[in-house]
This record gives structure tokens, sequence and C-alpha cells, in this order.
């Protein structure tokens, strides 16, 4: 449409799509360039279907605001239009909507009025414009992507998938696929929201967040409480809802929100199941003195909600401050080796020996491998001399 080359090729089918922009671009209407097209001697002109037998069906006006609309999103080497004589994909709209920044069912109105037939005919599509849709309609990237299309199913684990590329609720992005004209295996309900929602404590403290990993039993619980629902409702939802089935209990003890929460307060951030390294010994002292309870006590209940201790761990069989403040000093885990830069940092840190930290780390299952003799005195007492 330069008045350049290249050229149609005599004796070649015109596209549709090149009558409907030679008509945007020079303002006649496409009976006209038809019209010219013949007289010219192009004969073979593609059209869309007609209504009537021996007729055809051409649109009145194209807009320049069109041209986009009809250019073919698949072609992947050169560009092409649209072939009038096939329905039109979910992916053309989709991607010619996102391009226009215009509504799905806007865009569908206007091709089938430029003679267009859609692939999903009778279906309904959101007016409103959403630059997400193409991600939530692809089942790849790259050569092996493949796309949704008018009626397909979808599968609760898509729906994860996409929800987290784009960084939105689950809820959001099932309830958008239906009304894109795809089917679930389930039914959204704004439940969903409650029960997939983290308030951020989880690296982002910036706003509430999204799971996209199993949700922890602290907040399976706390939902459960919240809606008045049986923990076993929420993790078989959840299970409907793509995840992995989680560990929840029939029935919750008194104390289990508490011991759950990484403050020992009963709320956000819960405890993260570790099946590397185990949970946290200085967690289970200190959810022992909040409670009353033992650590032996506590560590059981915690083990049936799905979170043990590394096997290396030895737990007292009482909770003392001092040890809390001392495993507080160590960033070590059962499975790494405690040095002597490490005992002597807690040294530092608590004030007490080498040697009285060498020993009782050693006492609660850590391990110390090198043969150094840890004096005894202490960090502060040893400056002075």
């Amino acid at each position: 449409m330069n008045g350049r080359g290249p050229w149609l090729k005599p004796g070649e089918q015109v596209p549709y799509g090149h009558v409907l922009h030679a008509a945007a671009r020079l303002r006649w209407s496409p009976a006209a360039v038809v019209s010219r097209l013949t007289a010219l001697g192009y004969t073979d002109i593609q059209h869309a279907e007609a209504s009537l037998p021996g007729t055809v069906d051409l649109p009145d006006t194209v807009d320049l605001d069109d041209v986009p609309l009809i250019r073919d999103v698949s072609a992947q080497y050169s560009p092409s239009w649209l072939d009038v004589g096939k329905p039109v994909s979910l992916r053309q709209i989709l991607e010619s909507a996102g391009l226009a920044n215009r509504g799905p069912a806007d865009v569908a109105r206007r091709l089938t009025a430029l003679g267009y037939r859609l692939g999903g005919a009778g279906r309904s599509l959101p007016e409103s414009p959403n630059p997400g849709d193409t991600v939530l309609i692809s089942t790849g990237r790259g050569r092996y992507g493949q796309w949704l299309d008018w009626g397909d199913e979808v599968s609760a684990f898509h729906v994860l998938v996409a929800a987290g590329e784009l960084i939105c609720s689950p809820y959001a992005a099932a309830t958008r696929l239906i009304a894109l004209g795809l089917r679930l295996p389930y039914t959204p309900e704004p439940v969903d929201e409650l029960i997939l929602k983290s308030s951020g404590e989880y690296g982002d403290h910036h706003g509430a967040r999204w799971f996209y990993g199993t949700p922890p039993v602290g907040h399976i619980l706390a939902v459960a409480q919240e809606t008045g629902r049986r923990p076993a409702d929420i993790v078989a939802r959840l299970t409907e809802l793509g995840y992995d089935r989680p560990v929840a209990p029939d029935h919750p003890e008194a104390d289990d929100l508490i011991i759950l929460s990484e403050e020992l307060d009963g709320r956000e951030p819960w405890l993260v199941k570790n099946t590397v390294v185990g949970l946290s010994m200085r967690h289970i002292l200190r959810a022992a003195l909040a409670t009353g309870r033992s650590p032996a006590d506590i560590a059981e209940r915690l083990a049936a909600l799905g979170h043990r201790l590394h096997e290396n761990a030895n737990l007292p069989a009482i909770a003392d401050e001092a040890d809390i403040r001392l495993l507080a000093t160590v960033d070590r885990s059962y499975l790494d080796n405690v040095h002597l830069e490490h005992v002597l940092r807690s040294a530092s840190l608590t004030g007490r020996s080498p040697a009285d930290v060498a020993s009782r780390l050693t006492a609660l299952g850590h391990r110390l491998p090198d043969d150094v003799a840890y004096p005894e005195v202490r960090g502060s007492l040893a400056a002075a001399t």
C-alpha cells in the first residue's frame, strides 16, 4: 500500500484483507476496491461468505483502526491477512484486542461486521480489555507453545501457572478464563480469594500476595476458623484448585495457631514446611515457653501438623531461655558443621565461654568436627587479660 513493489501477482487470488486494507487507506468502499481490481485484471478476489447465495457480502466502510484486527497474528515469518474463509480463533481476537487496547467483545463485533466468522459462534466475550488474556490461553512458550481455543477445558494447574505469570489472584484468572469461553474442572467461588491470599509477610511487604505453592497448614486452620468451615473442607477445596493435598488436622487444638505462627501470635507469617533441614529447634523452645507445654509435647504436635525436627537434633527436656538466646546466634542447620568461627561468634554474642557454647551445641545435636580445645574463659574476660 505504498505504491511500490512487491505487487499483487496476476492469476493469484487477492486476499480479502488486502481489499479491506486498500479501502481503509484510500477511504473507498470495499466494493469500489473490488470493482477497480477487477477492471485491472484481478478477477479472483477472496470475499466473505454472503448471507444470500450468489452474492458478495462486503462491509460499507473500513477504518484504519480495523487494519490491525485483520492481520493474522499466527503468521510467524511474514505479515499476512486473516483468512476470511476460516473461523476466527480466540487467540486472534485476544491478541488483536491487546494490540488495540480494546475489549474482546468489541473486536469480535467488528470482525463480524467486516465479514469474518467467529470460531465460537454464539459465545459471549468480556467487554473489558485485559492485556493478560493471551497469557491465560497460552499453554507454553516459544515453538512448543500452544493456544487454547473456544470451548477448550483448562486444567486447574494451568490456572495456577497463568495466575503466577500474571501475578494475579488464581480466582481472578479462573473467572476471566470462564468469561473467555473456556471450561474449568471447578466453579470459581468468592471464598477462593480468602483461601489463596497471604497478607504479604512472605517476602513482599507491599500488600497481599497469592499462594502458588501449597499454603502452610497455619493458613489453612486460620481460614477454617474465619469462615466457620472444617479444615477438611479447606483442604478439599485446595485440592480442587490444583494444589497438592496439604496436611491439616481434623480436630485442631487450642494452641495450634500459636505454635504454627513464626512470631507465636497466632497470625502470619506461618511456619513453612522444610523437608531438608527440618523444623527450627529454637521455635520449639519458644513455643514451649509461650504455651507452658513441654518441648517434647510441642515437637510431637508440630510433627502431626507436618513439621518435623531433623533426626540429628536432640530435644531438651525443658525449654531454657539461655538455649533460645544461644540458638538465635547460630545460622547453621543440623546438616551443617559448626566450626571454630561459629562457636566464637556465638560466644561473643551471648557472653558465654567458647567451651560452654561448644558443649551446649553438641548436647543439642549440632556437629562440631574440629579438634579444638575451646577456652573456658568468656570473651570479655579474655579480652581484659
